[in-house]
């Protein structure tokens, strides 16, 4: 497995990254062990969770999937494992989280409460990278910044990242940590896929000049890539065919990752890795990996079988012929996702 640096900071990581947003709804407890155990064996050393975890969100199970991962990591050397988690941004914005009421927010009061939250959920005493799950653009950034910083100075959270963040939100946060004298992010875990190229229309620039690593979310489109949902298929289970029933937003982001556009560059993509003689989960996470600004990509699993394509990407470097033709498929479908 290939490892890369997180930012300008110093933690290495494999360039796979094992994501457990399913883990406690659509996973059970043994089978997320046994997915993650998969990815460890792999030489996968990086996992990424959420205090809001699973999803979709539900004040049923919220935080089941932190203590799931707390539990698995027991069956580990803690030093051999890099583990990021999230505090939830605003509810009063694009979602509410089932947290403290429903009034989370980026301020002091509940970035302390949200990582003594996890900390005593993942049952470690620190977290290797600690991320804001959404911005509030309404909010001063020094406040959050400051904030986040008094976690790296007393050793619970070693660094800092953003998630679902703009260019701007990330130069704003980089300018007000520089002006302050505070940690700043190194990270950025925002969506990536071949199905949504936006990134590199101005954020990729930005995370070069400012060493700043993205941490691609969502790498199958949200299971699209895969194909299991052409031919308007959605499989038992599958975290559409939960989001047919879901609050207004997951039915908007629904409409956001399956639709027509998607499921055409779908089959064209696949037609490129049956070329290839690999899965197109393997070809899209490869492509993924390949790109200069991205330090690990995050993948998700269900279910053990889905495990073998995904990890098959670690030893591929697709070619420059097939990037180009990948890249012709990207310029026919603009933004399959908007």
């Amino acid at each position: 497995m290939n490892t890369n640096r997180l930012g300008n900071s110093g933690i290495v990581v494999s360039d796979i990254c094992m994501g457990t947003m399913t883990f406690g709804n659509q996973a059970d407890e043994k089978t997320s062990f046994r997915i993650m155990d998969m990815a460890y064996d792999a030489g996968v050393d990086f996992y990424d969770t959420a205090e809001m975890y699973p999803v979709p969100p539900d004040i049923k199970y919220v935080g089941a999937t932190e203590e799931i991962v707390g539990r698995w990591m027991k069956t580990k050397d803690r030093d051999s494992l890099i583990i990021a988690s999230k505090v939830a941004g605003p509810s009063h914005s694009w979602i509410q989280a089932p947290l403290r009421g429903g009034k989370t927010g980026l301020d002091r009061h509940h970035i302390v409460r949200a990582v003594e939250g996890s900390l005593q959920r993942l049952d470690t005493d620190y977290i290797d990278l600690y991320q804001t799950h959404w911005p509030d653009a309404d909010f001063p950034l020094e406040e959050t910044m400051m904030a986040l910083d008094e976690l790296v100075q007393s050793g619970k959270v070693r660094i800092l990242g953003c998630s679902n963040e703009s260019t701007w939100g990330l130069m704003k946060s980089l300018w007000a940590s520089d002006a302050l004298g505070v940690a700043r992010h190194h990270t950025i875990q925002n969506n990536f896929s071949l199905n949504n190229r936006r990134f590199e229309d101005e954020l990729a620039q930005a995370c070069r000049q400012e060493g700043v690593s993205l941490l691609p979310y969502s790498p199958l489109g949200g299971g699209v890539l895969s194909g299991k949902y052409n031919d308007g298929l959605f499989p038992e289970g599958s975290r559409f065919a939960l989001y047919q029933h879901a609050p207004t937003r997951q039915q908007a982001m629904l409409r956001r990752f399956l639709n027509e556009k998607s499921i055409e560059s779908t089959r064209r993509y696949q037609a490129i890795a049956e070329e290839l003689g690999m899965s197109v989960v393997t070809m899209a996470i490869a492509w993924s990996k390949q790109h200069d600004f991205v330090a690990s990509t995050i993948i998700g699993a269900t279910t053990v079988e889905q495990m073998p394509a995904l990890l098959a990407a670690a030893d591929v470097v697709l070619a420059p012929e097939t990037l180009e033709k990948i890249d012709a498929v990207s310029r026919d479908l603009l933004y399959p996702m908007g």
